[in-house]
């Protein structure tokens, strides 16, 4: 049986909370200490160059899935709309030459198209890739680290 007051023994109170493998804090010293935060910076900033990785990658994978199906719709409707043009032109030729009619169709066409892609790249130029979760925890380490070294 052993010594109640021997080191290599522990107490049913002490065990719970630390590991077999570590140390109570306070028997540390210093470089220790020093030394475990340094590696833990380390871990920190490779949790965060993932977390910025996975956060970039979902975001092109929305951007690319998006982007696919707007391409798709945009082949359909160059389709529609011609079609749509097309039958303009025809209705017009009754009352006017076909060439002017075709040059007035064209005309109003490219109206719309220069409205529109106006309006796509005003709301291109608002689009962010920037990881703001990745940002923010970045942040909150900072301020996290400076609360302990004071």
């Amino acid at each position: 049986m052993k010594d109640k007051r021997d080191p290599s023994t522990t107490s049913f109170n002490e065990s719970r909370f630390h590991d077999e493998g570590t140390t109570r804090s306070d028997d540390r010293s210093i470089r220790e200490i020093l030394h475990d935060i340094v590696n833990h910076i380390g871990d920190v900033i490779h949790s965060e160059v993932r977390l910025a990785t996975t956060e970039v990658r979902q975001d092109l994978t929305h951007y690319a899935k998006t982007s696919a199906f707007i391409g798709v719709a945009g082949v359909l409707t160059l389709y529609a709309v011609g079609f749509v043009l097309l039958s303009a032109v025809y209705a017009l030729q009754g009352v006017m030459p076909s060439w002017l009619a075709a040059l007035l169709v064209g005309v109003a066409v490219g109206i719309v198209a220069a409205i529109l892609y106006l309006t796509g790249r005003n709301k291109l130029a608002h689009a962010s890739l920037r990881p703001d979760k990745t940002i923010q925890t970045l942040e909150d380490n900072v301020t996290w680290f400076k609360r302990q070294t004071k």
